[in-house]
């Protein structure tokens, strides 16, 4: 879910994302301000106009790693339920059809290449070479 301030209540003050205030519009989900440190953080340097693309990217890549992670997991409980019509017992087979494009593609989701999944860039993000 993304959370947007209205206009007004944004300021940029030294290149870096500020709130005005602290009004509150209604119920408080408890993440708005790791939420605005993140992205305080993420912007760092970076003019406003760019930042944009950097962030809409990383939620882009976040959705289609959720539906892909949520598909994968779905593959792996038909293959692997001894009642359904598709179980196999032969883990290569498992690993197979979990990595088979098509099995995502029936059901409209992107796959995801492993690089790119949101586990794997997890994983890597505190490395110092990145």
């Amino acid at each position: 879910m993304w959370i947007a301030a209205p206009i007004n209540q944004i300021h940029l003050k030294g290149g870096s994302i500020a709130k005005a205030g602290k009004k509150s519009s209604g119920a408080t989900l408890g993440f708005e301000e790791t939420l605005w440190e993140a992205a305080d953080k993420m912007c760092g340097h970076m003019d406003p106009s760019e930042y944009k693309h950097v962030a809409l990217g990383l939620i882009f890549l976040k959705y289609i790693s959720d539906a892909f992670e949520e598909r994968r997991e779905g593959i792996r409980s038909e293959l692997t339920d001894p009642n359904s019509a598709y179980h196999t017992a032969e883990p290569g087979h498992l690993e197979a059809e979990l990595e088979d494009r098509g099995a995502y593609a029936m059901k409209h989701v992107f796959w995801v290449p492993k690089e790119a999944r949101w586990s794997f860039l997890q994983e890597c993000a505190k490395q110092p070479e990145i």
